[in-house]
This record gives C-alpha cells, sequence and structure tokens, in this order.
C-alpha cells in the first residue's frame, strides 16, 4: 500500500506538505498540489477514508434502507440519489428490510454502528405508534430522510412524499369521465399511510360525482402481482358487475389484468383497468396500463436535496410531489349498449 511517506519521498517534500495537499489546504501552491496529486495518481496512491473519518467524525457514507430491490419503484428513486451523492462525494450502503420491521431495525442499527452521515429509509408501515429504532437514530442525532409518507413512529423525520391522495382521486375521476360509476377499488396494505391516502382519494372523487359507496366494489388486495391476480379472481366470484378496475399499485393491477384476460375479459372493451406507480412493466403490459406516473427521480433528487440540508444544520421541511395520469390502452369510455 502506497502512503503519504512513500509520495513525500518521491517527490523531496515533506509529509506535512502532501498531507496538506490531500486536503487542498490554501497554503500549498497550486503548482506544488498539481505536481503531488499527479505523482500520487502515477504511484497508485488511495486515501484512507476510514482514517480521515476518524479524524473529522465524518464517514461520506449513507444509508439507504429500502423494502426490496426488486421492486421496481425503488429503481429510479435509488438511482438519483446514488448519483447527487456520487456528485457530492458520498458512498451508499444498501440494505433491503424485506418488510419485516425486525430485519429493518438490524439494518439501521448496522449503519449507525458504522457511524454513517445519514439514513434514508421507506419504513416498515406498522399499527404501533411507536418503533424503538427510530428513537435510536434520533438519540444518534444522525439526519435522516424518509422515502415516503410519515406515520406516528416517524413523524419526528423529514419526509418526501408523492401525493397519493390526489393522484388517487384524478385516477377515479379519469374513469368516471369515461361513462363507469360501477368502479371496483383493490386497496393496499393496511397499515401503510400511502395506501390509505390512495383509498380516500378514490372515496373523495365518488362522493364528488355523487356515486354511492359500496362496500362490496372494495377489496383487501396487498401490493404485489400475485395479490392483484388472487382479488381479481374474488371479484369475478363475487359477481360485482364492476366496468373498471383501479389498483393500489401498477403490480396490483398487472396482477389483476392478467388474471382477467386469462379469463377471457377483454380490457378495456368489458372493463377498464388503472395502476399507480408508472413502473416500466405498466408501458410494455399485454394491454398497455393506464395509471399514475410517480416522479420517482424526482423524489430521489429532493430527498438528496433535504440531506445535503441536514448535513449542513439547516432546518428543512418535507416536500409533497404532485403526480399525473398517463392514460394509456387499459380504459376506455364504458359502453352503454354493452
Amino acid at each position: 500500500m502506497i502512503r503519504l511517506k512513500d509520495i513525500a519521498k518521491a517527490g523531496g517534500v515533506s509529509v506535512m506538505t502532501v498531507s496538506k495537499v490531500m486536503r487542498d489546504a490554501p497554503d500549498i501552491s497550486a503548482a506544488t498540489k498539481g505536481r503531488i496529486r499527479h505523482l500520487a495518481e502515477e504511484m497508485g496512491y488511495v486515501p484512507d477514508v476510514t482514517a480521515r473519518g476518524l479524524r473529522n467524525r465524518k464517514t461520506r457514507l449513507l444509508g439507504l434502507v429500502i423494502s426490496a430491490a426488486t421492486n421496481p419503484i425503488y429503481a429510479r428513486v435509488m438511482m438519483a440519489i446514488e448519483e447527487r451523492a456520487y456528485q457530492s462525494g458520498y458512498d451508499i450502503l444498501f440494505a433491503h428490510s424485506l418488510n419485516n420491521p425486525e430485519r429493518e431495525a438490524a439494518c439501521i442499527r448496522r449503519f449507525l454502528s458504522r457511524r454513517v452521515d445519514g439514513l434514508f429509509i421507506s419504513p416498515v408501515y406498522r399499527f404501533e405508534e411507536n418503533a424503538p429504532i427510530y428513537q435510536e437514530i434520533l438519540k444518534h442525532k444522525t439526519p435522516c430522510v424518509i422515502l415516503g409518507h410519515r406515520a406516528p413512529f416517524c413523524e419526528n423525520f423529514t419526509n418526501v412524499e408523492t401525493d397519493s391522495l390526489q393522484a388517487s382521486m384524478m385516477a377515479t375521476q379519469h374513469l368516471i369521465g369515461l361513462g363507469h360509476r360501477r368502479i371496483a377499488f383493490f386497496s393496499g396494505p393496511l397499515a401503510a399511510p400511502w395506501a390509505k391516502d390512495r383509498l380516500e382519494g378514490y372515496r373523495l372523487a365518488l362522493r364528488e360525482a355523487r356515486i354511492p359507496w359500496d362496500d362490496h366494489l372494495v377489496f383487501q388486495a396487498g401490493g404485489t402481482v400475485k395479490e392483484g391476480a388472487q382479488t381479481a379472481a374474488q371479484m369475478l366470484s363475487e359477481q360485482t358487475n364492476a366496468t373498471a378496475l383501479q389498483a393500489v399499485n401498477d403490480l396490483v393491477a398487472i396482477g389483476a389484468a392478467g388474471h382477467l384476460m386469462d379469463q377471457g375479459v377483454r380490457i378495456p372493451e368489458d372493463i377498464s383497468v388503472v395502476g399507480f406507480g408508472n413502473i416500466l412493466t405498466s408501458e410494455h403490459f399485454r394491454v398497455p396500463l393506464t395509471t399514475v406516473r410517480q416522479p420517482k427521480l424526482r423524489q430521489g433528487e429532493v430527498a438528496m436535496d433535504l440531506m445535503e440540508g441536514l448535513l449542513q444544520n439547516k432546518t428543512v421541511e418535507s416536500k409533497v410531489i404532485p403526480a399525473e395520469i398517463v392514460i394509456r390502452s387499459s380504459t376506455n369510455k364504458l359502453d352503454c349498449e354493452g
């Protein structure tokens, strides 16, 4: 391993001078800095970031905890955070909670033990109002940005979220505008605030259009393709006569639509389908999916903006980002003669 004293010997300068060059100290001339840096590069010098972190109490590491990288909703969020972190000289440590509170806590504690400078967390939502691990983050005074909606157990942290309520309301209004009145809703995890907001947006749009609420049209579907397919089977067996289906996310919508089509139900001729999220698969599904476009790249950029503010001990405010509906082939006007 090449050390500072090796560079100093080769360059005919003191170790202190080399150290100052590496820190970009102002009392070293530009010519000397250029010469020593070029020499260090030629010799293959790699700075000891860990040792530097011990000196200045900064590791230049940020921890990122998500449910799973296989969830396509996170891809662009992670890309934006990593790109901005790279530009700012930070490295990202990744961990998966797998929607397990105990694993989430273990991942966060590992990051805290690594003395990360900040944390990004997509929480494992739970019904409990308190979660000890989030109190530990507060005690460590580690800057933390919540990716998504806050819940009581993480309400003390800054967050960035999509305006799920308004976006869901727009999706329902789109279906109502096409003439649909019997609109089924496949809801998400009961503990997730974003799922509650999307159900509430559906309810508000119905009320605004003076369409009576019908419990028989609302199904608990979870959040996966498999759960979407299972819920679609349940809906068919209950003969709801729904002419449209709004799903809590694209995965549920794709699972439901796939099952319906396998059963001979035509989309959108027999039933219109709307998702939420605009994951890549939605555009390339068997029938391209009408959905809500979440600004995922923007969410990651805003999350990093908030983190940089926290790292500079600034007061930052949580952000709500608007979304928009993307109309594709899976929705159509209701054929009143059909």
